[in-house]
This record gives C-alpha cells, structure tokens and sequence, in this order.
C-alpha cells in the first residue's frame, strides 16, 4: 500500500532511562519502570552556539550520532525547492578533508550505519558505530558542518542533481499515488506556504538553480548556531565533551536564525481536485486544515482522529472496511512545525463502489454518527494504554532515544518532553474531544482529492473545482553568500584513530522444551519491561494446494478476525487498552504468531494470543471480505513496477509451476478459487505443533516463560511434510524478459541467476563476503558507477539471497527510461570485469572492517535479538558460528573469494528482467543483441 495510507497515530517516538535489574520485576516494580518518565541527558551550548546534548546508555557497545539543522524545505524561497532535501545529498559528497563518497566509506568500514534525512521542517544526519568509533563520527561531523562549502563543485551538483531527479522519478512520478501529498499540499495552503510544496521540489526548480545558489543555503543554514549536536550510547561524557569541542568549538557562527511562526491555514469552502494516475483501486483523502505541533489541541485532535479511524476498533473500519466498500480506511492527524492536517482516508473496493462521491457520504454519515454517539471510555482508554507501551518500547534502542531528544529540542528547546507528552494525552477528556471536533472537523471545508484510474475522472468525488495558479517565481539575480573559514589549531588532516574495540558476544541465550515437543529460545533482558514473542510454523506458501496459492496467506488473515469469544472488535479493543499487539503473517516458508506487550500484561496477552490460536471463528463474512480485499490488492500491485518487476523475477528463476514464483497472495486467479472450507482445512492440517518453534525476549524468567505457554498442551496436530518442487528452468543462453508499462517514467531492472541456499559457513557466505564491494553497500563499484558516475539511477545494488532450500543472486535498480540500455550494458561490464579481475587489496580490508566491526550493532534491540534466535532454530546453527563467521573474514584471502567471484559470476546466463514503457524502450533494449521475450503478467 502506499505511503500516504499507513495509519499515523500518535507518532510521539517517546523514550527514558530505566534501571536494569537482575531478576524479573514484580508487578508493582514493573508499574513503577513503566511510569518512570526521563530521559537522563546532559544539555550545554557552545560559544559559537551549538546546542550539545549527551545521553549515556552503557547497556551496549555503541554510539548513536545525531546532527539536527532546523532547516527544511519550509525554509526554501519560491521558486527554490528542493534545496534542503539537495543539501542532505550534497552533505555526502566530501568536504575539505573528507575525499567524495569517503563518508560512507569510513562509517561502514567502522562497522556503523549512516543516513540522512529532510522534511518541511529540519534535516538531519545521523550514525550509529560501535563506542570505539566515536571521534571519527564527530571529526566527519565537523568537517561537513565547517569545511563543506570549499569542497562543493560543479561536478558534484550536476551528479546529485541527477540523482535527486532519479530519486523523485522513483518515489513519487513513478509509484502508485506518490504524487497524492503534493497535490494535497498545492490545494490546502496558499501560493509561497512553506507547505505548498513537497520536501524532494520540483524537476524545474532543480533545473532552474545553481551551484551558487545552493551555496548561500548552505551558508545561510547550516551554522552551528542552528544546529543540535546530540550524542547517545556508550560514551565517556568528559571525554565526548573534549572531542565535541576540539572538532566542533571553532566552527564561525552563521547568520542568525529566527525561530519560525506556526502558520496554520483556513478554507472557505471545499477544494476538489482530481488526479489521474496508473492505480487500480481509486482513493479519497479529505484533508482539513486544524493547528500546529503542541498546539493545545493536538492532542484531543489525535484522540479524535484514533477514534474515529485508527484501526479495528474506529467507527471508520465498521463502516467502510467492515461494510465491504473500502479496502482500507484510516485517519491521522499528521502535525508539523507550522500547521497541522486532519486527514480522513479511503482506499475504495471499486467491486462495491462506483463513484467516490459514495465514499464521501459514508464518511460524512460516519461523523454524524460519531456526534451522536460521543466519547466512551474505551476510546480514551485504548489511547492511553497506547502511549504508555510507545514509551516503552521507546526504550529499546539508543537511535530511538537520541531522535526524540534531537527533534525536542530543535522544536521547543526542551530535549525531556516525555512527561509533558504522558500529562498532555493522559488529560484529554471526553469533552476536549468533543469540541475539537466541533471546532476543526464538523462542517469544516478542506481538500477533497480523488484519486482515479487514468482516463477515469468521472469516477471522483466531485468535478474539480480548483486550479492551482500558475507560480510567479521571482527574479533573485545572482546568488551572493559569505563562506566564513574556520582558524583553528586542529589536525584534521587525517582520521582519527578508534579506540580499543568494544567486547562483542552474542546475547547469551537459553533453551526449554514446551508442551507437544516445541523447541523455545529465549533472551532475558531487563533493558525493558517489555515482551516480544513469535510461534514460528514451518511451511507457509510451500503448503499451499496447487490452484489455490495464496490459501496460507488468506488463512494467517483468517486468524487475525473474529473467534469463538472475542467479535473482531471486541479482539481488537482488548488488545489496545492493554497497550499490546498479537498478530498472525504468512511469508515465505513460515507462518508467524507474533506478540508484543509490557511486561504487566503479559498474561493477558498472551490469553488472546491463546484465543486468536486455538478458537479462529472462521466466519464466512470476514472471509468474504478479506478474500475481495486480497484480490483487490493484488490488482492493484500489478499497477506497481516494483511489484511486476520482482514477479517476472521469480518466474524466470523457478518457473510458472512452482509456488515460489508466485506472490506470497497468489494470483487473481488462485484466490478466486480458494474456499472458506479450504481455509478452515488448511489450519486443521497445518496449524500443528509438530514444526513449530518459539523465541522470545523478555524480562522475564525462563520459568515463567515456559509455565505461561503451558495451554500448548491442547494443542493440537499431525506431522506434515512439503511437497517437492518441479523442475527449474534451464537458461542456457542471456535473455530479456521485458514487461510492457505504458507510461512509466522509469525501467525497473533485475539481472539474475539461481544461486545456492543460505548457510552459515560455506559457499553461500563466501560469496556474500565477495560481493559486499561488487554491490553490497554504497561504495560498492555497480551504485558509484550507476548513481555517482553516470547519474541514471537512485540506487542500484547486487546480493545473494539464500533461504532454507533455494537461493539466487540479483543485481537490482531503477533507471530513467532513457538510460534501460546503457544500465544494462554497464552491470554485466562490471560483473565481467569483476569476475575477471576480482577485487582489490583495499576492497579486501574494507570488507573485512564492515563484516567484522558492525558486531557491536547487532543485537542492540529486542527485535534483533529475537532475528537472532530465530536464525538459530531456522537453520540448526552451531552455537557459535558466529565466531566461526568472523574467523573466516579475518583470515580469507583475496585468491579465495577471486575464485569463488569466478565461479559465481559467469554472465553468459544470467537473466535481465526490464519492466518499463515498451513503447520507448524497444529500440534501447534491441541495439543490445540479447534476445527479448515478452512476459504479460497484468491480468485481465
């Protein structure tokens, strides 16, 4: 689904400190971790007027990193777009100590992790290392923060130019509504609203500026005095307070900065606009205009926006979802800096609705209903439950915790805003609600967009009755700015030197059998009083009935309805006053029982974990409806070529009569077939304890653990074995495999071949050590050759995927249409001439450092931890092949993995995959000499 349609609840990405302890917490303790609401930090300014903040969290051998500039695209000029989004690209592309791409470089050889990121209204740049690596990240901080400007050429701005586009072209003019948030935007505020336009700006104005202009941004910007240094993790505070101003101190002022003034905006009457776009299934979004971020009433509206649309238990899913004429239905309160959105969304089932106007008038009944039935209970309940397990899972990683003091104090000065934050929603009444609505919601005008299937406008709620104006961009003369030199006794000439490197081990794990023979792995972590538990079945899609793919992935759905005691509702209430989430998934080779909860609610949880496993209702309504809105999705993936590209991927690989080339979903077809008496089938046969494994990480003991999953007992099931798969198809020569996309402003490209399955030790790790600088990360030669060189694609990279049984590799990208041909020749140039040559000694050493460093990264979270057991039990691991994987990095040889570069790397059969616009590409794709074939994968 897109972007624009996942639910935003109250996005508060809170976090504090708590205590660890050694045993697990009574009840009134776990009360009292949960209630706890600091997040320790030290706060101290600059002379030259960088804000430090320094929050020490010694549970784990890594440091987060995070640079704030309280400059967005909110910031830009008329006529200017895009500068704050092109800035965080630039902030990449080397300073004046700092060779280009040399920051990717030096962060992954670290063993860290590295972004950046911009919205309306700051942009940040952020690294996670292990604790040793500290320095560095601030030396490179500080470089780009004071030495950039000397290092930005016209070379580098006509190389990230191209890859902005490239990066728009992707994400947003090549994808299903991506262009749905700027169309909104244009609509709701008025000409020259920092809003009115979208973060990543407009193809002309990118074309329209200068190397100069983007100069004076980053002068007029990115001074320290408008910027929040916040370091979290591991670290020596004295020593981090020396580092912070050796690197940092020196840095010159820039001009000062006025802190914005929220912006709100009215309608005096509905806006309706249409867009035209490549989708299946037509879309409204009605958009009103409220207040600004920590406005007093936000919150009640965020409450309000819960209740009326955020999942199973909102008037909207009763109404639309439930009622069959939406497959999707949510509504968000969305808040920025200087204006707030009400947003009400519906994605139609265009099987029940013909026109959105009908849409339109289920919702505007549904808040009819909603004044007429008010605030109950539940609803302010379930939102507090809410916010109390978002502050705790907040916890779990020092990112997390590191973001939220960042964008705090950007914002309002004030890194601790979690108590605020708990007072301010806890308080929310019923009336406060009411009003609000009142005030912002009931009669209120707004953008009313209707998204239809091209050539379909009929289909919108109403005619289109605005017209953006035309954009009056102002004549600005030649850009000027001051770049003030930094006059310092530092050496910054060279990087410096890591520290001793931290103690990585593996999480200390242990082991019980349950209950019918149930392997379970667990970790006990006091970090949080929190626990995250999954009930992994082996088989998924693989024991799916021929001519009914898709029965696994429509039974998972089947068990997240109603039971034999709960209505889907009355489930879904129960879960969100405990603050928890029990959901069921099929993908790949496995079905997953997934639970989360505070720790104090475990056994409730877990009760309707017991409830939603054992006692499914099987009800034909809820069948009937997610079997229309599993089709209906369906159809609307093969309007995606991300989507069409990855499916003629797999048919290539593993044939049309295997069910590992078909979508998890299956097809129209398959579905179409699939009965209810086939979904309650499947659960009898296949919800069996028999290949069923647990793990879990928790705070709590291995002992309560075991007796709580003690109702395993009544579980139930026969053994069952997976059906053989059918012959491969032989490729014996290179082929084109093209999918016709009428329209499409980019080629979604796959080179491919089978390859061996996962294991730990042997070929298949070997040949992931190999490619790592063919393709495995941003400095990896196919993305700096694609991307920096030739401008032609946002990214592009190559992999080994290994599951239990099957594996294959792929070199994968997107490109501008008009480059399909010259992306094509370019990979199998670098293939061949890494197959032929292999790598260097300096790839070698690089590789070594990322493999072995990023250790202190991998089991920071619950979530890793548990990605970790389950690796274990999945493939029947030694427990300590990790040690045995970082023997083998640090002992391999250029010769070895040369040879296995070529073995691995003959391109003679390797497969190219192309969705793109036949129409423009057919001459590119057959001045190529490879024979092209045609593969029709869009169902009528």
């Amino acid at each position: 689904m897109p972007a624009t349609l996942i639910r935003c609840f109250i996005c508060l990405a809170l976090a504090f400190a708590v205590t660890a302890c050694e045993q697990t917490p009574a009840p009134a303790e776990q009360e009292a971790a949960t209630s706890s609401v600091s997040i320790d930090h030290q706060k101290y300014t600059l002379d030259n007027g960088l804000t430090v903040i320094l929050h020490q969290d010694t549970s784990d051998p890594l440091v987060h990193v995070d640079v704030t500039y309280h400059v967005g695209s909110a910031r830009e000029d008329v006529g200017k777009s895009g500068f704050a989004h092109f800035f965080e690209h630039m902030m990449f592309q080397g300073s004046k100590h700092v060779a280009d791409e040399q920051h990717f470089k030096i962060i992954t050889e670290a063993g860290g992790s590295l972004n950046g990121s911009t919205n309306s209204d700051r942009t940040n740049y952020y690294q996670t290392v292990p604790a040793n690596q500290l320095e560095k990240v601030l030396w490179l901080e500080s470089d780009r923060m004071g030495f950039l400007l000397e290092a930005v050429t016209q070379e580098k701005f006509e190389s990230q130019r191209d890859t902005v586009k490239n990066e728009r072209a992707q994400r947003m003019d090549n994808q299903p509504y991506g262009l749905v948030s700027e169309r909104t935007a244009e609509a709701l505020y008025p000409s020259g609203h920092p809003y009115s336009w979208s973060t990543i700006g407009y193809v002309e104005d990118l074309d329209r500026v200068s190397v100069d202009d983007l100069k004076a941004f980053f002068a007029r910007w990115y001074g320290p005095n408008n910027a929040v240094l916040t370091i979290g993790g591991d670290i020596d505070t004295e020593q981090t307070r020396a580092w912070v101003e050796k690197y940092f101190g020196s840095i010159a002022r820039g001009p000062e900065v006025e802190e914005p003034e929220p912006r709100p905006v009215s309608l005096k009457q509905d806006r309706y606009v249409t867009l035209e776009d490549n989708i299946h299934l037509p879309l409204l979004q009605i958009t009103l205009p409220t207040v600004y971020a920590r406005h007093p009433d936000e919150a009640p509206l965020d409450v309000l926006a819960d209740i009326l649309g955020g999942g199973k238990t909102s008037m909207f899913y009763k109404n639309l979802v439930k009622s069959g004429q939406a497959v999707q239905a949510v509504v968000s309160h969305p808040c920025r800096e200087l204006a707030c959105e009400f947003q009400m969304v519906a994605l139609a089932n265009p099987g029940q609705v013909k026109q959105l106007s009908t849409l339109e008038d289920v919702i505007q009944q549904t808040l009819k209903e909603f004044e007429k039935r008010g605030v109950t209970a539940d609803d302010l309940a379930r939102t507090k439950a809410g916010i109390e397990a978002g502050t705790v899972f907040g916890l779990q990683s020092v990112a997390g915790k590191v973001s939220t003091l960042a964008a705090n104090e950007t914002f309002y000065a004030t890194p601790d805003l979690v108590s605020d934050d708990i007072r301010r929603y806890n308080e929310v009444t019923a009336d406060d609600v009411m009003r609000v609505y009142h005030q912002y919601v009931k009669d209120a005008a707004g953008v009313v967009l209707s998204v239809v299937p091209e050539g379909q406008r009929e289909l919108a709620a109403a005619a289109q009755n605005f017209t953006l104006p035309a954009r009056d961009i102002p004549d600005y003369g030649a850009a000027e700015y001051t770049a003030k030199p930094v006059s310092d006794s530092v050496n910054r000439q060279s990087v410096p030197q890591a520290g001793p490197a931290p103690v990585v081990t593996v999480p200390e794990y242990w082991q019980r059998t349950l209950p019918q023979s149930i392997d379970m792995l667990g970790v006990t972590s006091m970090e949080t009083p929190t626990v995250t538990l999954s009930i992994n079945l082996e088989g998924g899609m693989l024991l799916d009935p021929e001519g009914k793919e898709g029965t696994a992935y429509l039974t998972a759905l089947m068990l997240n309805e109603s039971t034999a005691n709960y209505s889907n509702e009355e489930m879904a209430n129960a879960l969100a006053q405990l603050g928890s989430a029990v959901n069921v998934s099929a993908a790949g080779r496995y079905t997953q029982i997934y639970l989360s909860s505070l720790s104090k609610h475990f056994d409730e949880t877990l009760a309707l974990l017991e409830e939603k496993l054992l006692r499914p209702a099987f009800l034909e309504a809820d069948f009937a409806r997610l079997k229309a809105r599993v089709m209906q999705s369906i159809q609307q993936q093969q309007k995606s070529p991300g989507q069409l590209a990855s499916r003629a991927r797999d048919t290539v690989l593993f044939g049309e009569q295997n069910r590992v080339s078909m979508p998890d979903e299956g097809t129209l077809a398959s579905v179409r077939a699939i009965t209810l008496a086939d979904i309650k089938a499947f659960y009898k046969r296949y919800y069996s304890p028999a290949k069923a494994s647990v793990v879990a990480v928790s705070d709590q003991s291995p002992k309560r653990l075991t007796n709580a999953l003690s109702f395993f007992e009544q579980w139930q099931g026969e053994d069952y074995t997976f059906p053989e798969f059918a012959s491969f198809p032989a490729h014996d020569k290179r082929t084109i495999t093209l999918v016709d996309k009428p329209g499409a402003v980019q080629s979604a490209l796959y080179v491919v071949k089978r390859a061996m399955p996962y294991d730990a030790t042997g070929d298949y790790f070997y040949a992931r050590l190999m490619n790592f600088p063919l393709g495995g990360g941003f400095n990896s030669r196919i993305n700096l050759d694609l991307r920096e060189k030739k401008g032609i694609t946002y990214a592009a990279n190559s992999s080994f995927i290994g599951g239990k049984t099957l594996g294959w590799f792929e070199v994968s990208t997107d490109v501008k249409w008009q480059d399909t041909a010259t992306a094509i020749s370019a990979i199998f140039d670098a293939l061949d001439t890494y197959r032929e040559n292999g790598m260097t000694r300096n790839e070698l050493e690089f590789m070594k450092n990322a493999f072995t460093l990023s250790d202190a990264l991998e089991y920071e979270t619950p979530t890793s931890k548990a990605r970790f057991l389950r690796q274990l039990m999945a493939y029947d691991l030694d427990d300590d092949y990790r040690s045995q994987q970082l023997e083998i990095i640090r002992t391999v040889s250029r010769d070895k993995l040369n040879r296995v570069a070529r073995e691995q790397l003959t391109t003679s059969r390797m497969q190219v995959i192309v969705v793109g616009d036949k129409e423009k590409i057919m001459t590119q794709l057959s001045s190529l000499d490879i024979p092209i074939v045609e593969r029709k994968l869009v169902a009528d």
